[in-house]
């Protein structure tokens, strides 16, 4: 990044440095979600449940340490994470519906 006398100048290039990370979050996730569909499926196909408290457990002590390695707010981590689980068991239930 290339710092600027002119602050609306800078203030651009950093806006399209954050579009960026935005789309990168954007493609990442929809990656995720293709893998957790695969997983509902799985669970549907075999009767089993939707939640998995344990491995919800261990995402989120995991994605606190990562928080904490990356200088990231833990509980805002946590709580993007448990929105994202939340999401999940909610596309593994409709699956599992049919």
């Amino acid at each position: 990044m290339t710092t600027s006398s002119d602050p609306l100048s800078e203030l651009a290039e950093i806006r399209a440095s954050i579009d960026n990370i935005d789309a990168a979050l954007v493609h990442l996730l929809a990656e995720r979600f293709k893998c957790t569909q695969r997983v509902g499926a799985l669970k549907a196909k075999h009767d089993m449940p939707s939640a998995d408290p344990a491995r919800e457990a261990q995402q989120i002590a995991r994605l606190r340490a990562l928080s904490q390695e990356a200088r990231l707010d833990p509980d805002f981590a946590e709580k993007f994470l448990a929105f994202i689980i939340t999401e999940v068991i909610r596309h593994h239930e409709a699956i599992k519906q049919g």
